[in-house]
């Protein structure tokens, strides 16, 4: 199947549509406990990601108590996430730039993000994207592999990938794709055993029932 600059629009219309209420799955109540747990759920799911910040948010949801706390106490309280010493070690670096450079506020700028240990282009991506609507596409591991099976943009790294979501979806959609590819990513186009038989886009996809 070619995929057309029309089947590309009927594919987001679609999932426009399936996924228009898609949200963030992370749970969070400032802009700094959105980028800590963005920072927490490299290679971890949301899922364990807000068990983790329950615990961790009613007592060091500021920047200030939390680079207080220190690396091996924080590692203490993050031990079940995924590369919990390297997250640890970043944390409490981000909360001393975020102390002493932004006055305990998380910078509004991407590049300044960028700045932080353990921010990627991804997590800068989320939090500009959902925290002050700045148009962003944030390709994760969902974002990168429902792409590359639609054929919405075919590429071999997730920097490449942005940019070729960037020119397959209009701007006003970045954010909101965003959402709407990861959620497909999870409940239907999943990694090992995509559910074809019930994909919304399957008469849309070149790689429908050729996954296994």
């Amino acid at each position: 199947m070619r995929v057309t600059k029309a089947i590309k629009a009927e594919q987001l219309k679609i999932l426009s549509e399936v996924y228009k209420d898609a949200k963030p799955a992370l749970v969070y109540n400032s802009p700094f406990e959105l980028l800590v747990a963005v920072i927490l759920s490299a290679q971890c799911t949301d899922e364990r990601v807000n068990i983790i910040t329950r615990r961790l948010f009613p007592q060091y949801s500021d920047p200030a108590d939390m680079l207080a706390l220190g690396v091996k106490q924080l590692e203490v309280l993050i031990r079940d996430c995924g590369l919990y010493r390297a997250k640890a070690a970043n944390l409490i670096g981000t909360c001393d730039i975020l102390v002493h450079k932004y006055a305990g506020e998380v910078p509004t700028d991407f590049e300044s993000l960028l700045e932080l240990p353990g921010v990627g282009r991804k997590t800068a991506n989320v939090v500009v994207s959902v925290l002050w609507g700045i148009p962003a596409i944030a390709v994760d591991t969902h974002v990168f592999r429902v792409a590359n099976r639609l054929k919405l943009g075919i590429a071999n790294t997730p920097l490449e990938m942005e940019g070729k979501l960037q020119k397959a979806i209009p701007k006003k959609d970045w954010a909101a794709a965003h959402h709407w590819l990861i959620w497909h990513g999870r409940k239907i186009c999943k990694a090992r055993k995509p559910l074809c038989h019930v994909c919304p886009l399957a008469k849309l996809c070149p790689s429908a029932g050729k996954v296994v």
